[in-house]
């Protein structure tokens, strides 16, 4: 079989070969699909066409150009060969000798003969997907290449846990090189596929990377505007002034990756399911609207919309639309208007283009990180000015809590912990909570509760409310601990807070991984009066780690921390503490509500921590969610205009 550098992609049907005799069946899967492509590639080769295709070729668009030699990529490191798709031997490449399938439906699939087990068998347990699908990440940040937050862990983990349950995931996203990052990115190797974007005033050439891992293909869309320094999306200066550029680029590449790029022997195809993440990837569903199924491309593709983070939502001037490459009549997607206390001057229309608006009209279905944001994006208070368009598609939001990765938040195997402890043997939580203290330089009292916080210092995050409460709190005999970095203000409080209560405050500013594994295992209580968030992780790495959250009830937050209820009708009940509505008063209360259980009611405080450390939030229950919405999203038509 041709390699892809040495084929052109034309519209051709990979037909399922014939079984040799003799070979067992095995769970390797190869399925048939018929292609349609653009034709993408330095050599002149092109694939042959099966001798009999399955369905009628497309109409190819002409809006992207191929380009004619493969550029030198600089600082890439050796070719290796692509993995196959699935463990198994032999699923690397479709055997041009094998003979005597059945023709049948293009969407089957078949099950051929393997000489090994497929390692997907060898999970423990691992509940299998009722329908194997084709899904294709679309992110501006993935764990471990590139992060900046709670988007990053997500799309690093989740592709994983729905590759385990038998799809085939690819995870599209920037190869950033600044320097600090490149070793990230040091085992993706040039796969010599190239395409030219036109978009703002002119073609702009983008190359793919591939690295094969943990099942998942995960393809880097390189370009100069993702090498430069700072971090992801700005520097000390601000946000860059290209992003929209930028993510246009990720936008156009991650809907050329599925047609032209054969990974693992055979590329994904036109059935995908598109998962967009956040404003950054939020065109693909106004491209493959507008400038892929009017030419019969994608009209079998569906695509999810998955809003982190309502708060930033990629706004631009209206005078940037034509620099998109979109169809004139297309602008009211995007179309986005301020109202007049937000313009700044009496001659200011207030018109823009709203990159997650177009995602809003025209992804099949939208998903937020938990059930209770997903309410929370439908009213004015939370809605970000998208509320009553989100209203309008209240038929298709849903809400998923995000989940944790047992395999780095573990307290039983976490490696950054002195102790190791579960829910069956709590005596190194004690032992983790003095080390911490002695860390710490704390007085070590094992009599006295420790509070922590994790997090960004900003408005968002209640650290204003915390800010207020420490007085309070410090006439009581407690600990508190603060770890994060952000507001300069609220770092130099942090600062002198500490000089003023040697004994029982501590604030680390900055962000250190170790350090807050062993804080969330160390402290008794986490506290997270966050105004509003979408989901929140700490909670949840704190619950799986006997830390009985305080929080206020909001968002995902809401979701996650049931109330503890010591008259329950099955008795005790409850996780820990929500409190609402968010005021000093209200935290207060809380904190010496969870202090007073600490202290006094020692069998209702192992209850809380022992609930907490058995709650199921792994990435697998939240995947399987996930799967639903895809069966949903694939009874629907796709939207078209």
């Amino acid at each position: 079989m041709a390699t892809a550098a040495g084929m052109g992609i034309g519209a051709a049907c990979l037909v399922a070969p014939q079984v040799r005799p003799g070979r067992r069946l095995r769970l390797q899967r190869v399925r048939r699909r018929c292609v349609a492509e653009l034709s993408r590639d330095g050599g002149s080769a092109q694939r042959p066409l099966a001798p009999a295709p399955l369905v009628k070729q497309p109409v190819m668009p002409t809006f992207l150009v191929p380009t004619s030699t493969p550029p030198a990529p600089a600082q890439s490191p050796s070719p290796a060969p692509t993995p196959p798709p699935l463990p198994d031997s032999g699923v690397g490449e479709i055997e041009p000798d094998l003979e005597g399938l059945t023709e049948d439906s293009i969407d089957k699939t078949i099950f051929v003969a393997s000489e090994q087990e497929s390692e997907i068998m060898d999970v423990k347990e691992q509940a299998q997907a009722k329908v194997t699908r084709s899904v294709v990440f679309v992110t501006g940040e993935a764990s471990p290449y590139a992060k900046s937050g709670g988007l990053g862990d997500v799309c690093g983990s989740l592709p994983i846990a729905l590759a385990l349950r038998g799809h085939r995931v690819m995870v599209v996203m920037p190869r950033y090189m600044n320097g600090a990052l490149n070793k990230n990115f040091a085992n993706a190797f040039y796969t010599e596929k190239h395409i030219k974007i036109p978009c703002f005033g002119g073609e702009h050439e983008v190359t793919f990377f591939h690295e094969y891992r943990d099942s998942v293909d995960w393809v880097f869309v390189d370009h100069p505007s993702y090498h430069r320094p700072g971090n992801l999306y700005g520097d000390n200066f601000g946000a860059f002034g290209d992003n929209q550029f930028r993510y246009t680029l990720l936008c156009y590449a991650a809907c050329e990756a599925p047609l032209i790029l054969e990974l693992g022997g055979y590329i994904y195809g036109q059935k995908c399911m598109f998962v967009v993440n956040d404003w950054h990837a939020s065109l693909v569903p106004v491209l493959l609207a507008a400038k892929y199924r009017p030419y019969g491309v994608y009209r079998d593709a569906r695509s999810v919309l998955v809003i982190h983070n309502l708060a930033h939502q990629g706004v631009e001037p209206a005078g940037t639309y034509p620099d998109l490459g979109l169809p004139p009549e297309w602008y009211g997607a995007l179309e986005w208007v301020f109202p007049e206390w937000a313009r700044r001057h009496a001659l200011d229309k207030g018109e823009a283009v709203n990159f997650l608006k177009g995602a809003v009209v025209t992804a099949d279905r939208i998903v937020t990180v938990s059930q209770g944001y997903s309410w929370e994006v439908t009213t004015a208070e939370g809605g970000q000015g998208l509320n009553e368009l989100l209203s309008s598609r209240k038929s298709v939001l849903n809400g998923i809590v995000n989940g944790i990765d047992i395999n780095d938040w573990n307290p039983s195997t976490d490696k950054f912990l002195p102790y190791y402890y579960s829910v069956d043997d709590l005596s190194g939580k004690a032992k983790c909570k003095a080390e911490l203290q002695k860390e710490l330089g704390l007085p070590i009292r094992p009599d006295v509760p420790l509070i922590g916080f994790i997090g960004r210092l900003d408005y968002q995050k209640g650290i204003d409310l915390i800010k207020l409460a420490i007085p309070d709190l410090m006439r009581d005999n407690i600990q508190f601990v603060m770890l994060g970095s952000g507001d300069p203000g609220f770092e130099g409080w942090m600062r002198s807070t500490e000089s003023g209560y040697r004994d029982k405050f501590r604030g680390w500013v900055g962000f250190s991984v170790p350090v807050s594994h062993r804080i969330t295992a160390g402290c008794d209580i986490l506290l997270m009066p966050s105004r509003f968030e979408p989901c929140g992780l700490n909670q949840l790495y704190a619950m799986q780690y006997g830390t009985v959250p305080v929080v206020h009830g909001t968002g995902g937050l809401r979701d996650t921390v049931e109330n503890f209820n010591p008259f329950a009708e099955k008795g005790e009940q409850g996780t820990g503490w929500a409190f609402s509505p968010l005021t000093i008063e209200k935290m207060l209360w809380a904190l010496r509500m969870a202090i007073s259980t600490y202290r006094e009611h020692k069998s209702s405080w192992e209850g809380l921590m022992k609930r907490g450390m058995s709650s199921d939030f792994t990435w697998d229950h939240a995947a399987s969610q996930y799967e639903q919405i895809f069966e949903w999203a694939f009874m629907d038509q796709p939207y078209v205009m």
